[in-house]
């Protein structure tokens, strides 16, 4: 299993060589602050490498959640739409958004590792 993190602040863990899944960041979480509402994409539909697939509103803000790679959706985390606070307490674990079919692992290969977003991170 690999995770990458995209500039957008959304991670991807890929798991096996076409099934990954995605979530945001504790960056990303840590700047929107108390998340209380998710909007999670349609399962079965397919998006492109960058297209918004879902938004994440907190009390301080409404964010976008971009598809770090291409791929269909194939699992939704509903646990998380009936918690949205989850994005905020386990964003790397059970507050995963969705799950995707990657369609190009070489999407996959361009994104960040783990050094490069925290040096991201820390100029921002």
């Amino acid at each position: 299993m690999t995770m990458k993190y995209t500039s957008d602040h959304e991670w991807v863990l890929l798991e096996g060589s076409h099934n990954a899944t995605v979530g945001i960041t504790v960056h990303a979480q840590d700047a929107l602050g108390d998340v209380v509402f998710v909007e999670l994409p349609e399962v079965g539909r397919s998006y492109s490498q960058g297209e918004v697939a879902g938004v994440v509103e907190s009390v301080k803000a409404a964010a976008d959640v971009y598809m770090p790679v291409a791929g269909e959706v194939t699992e939704v985390n509903e646990t998380l739409r009936g918690d949205p606070s989850l994005a905020n307490s386990d964003p790397i674990g059970n507050g995963w958004f969705f799950k995707i079919l990657v369609k190009d692992t070489a999407e996959f290969d361009v994104l960040m590792d783990k050094p490069d977003y925290d040096k991201l991170t820390r100029q921002a």
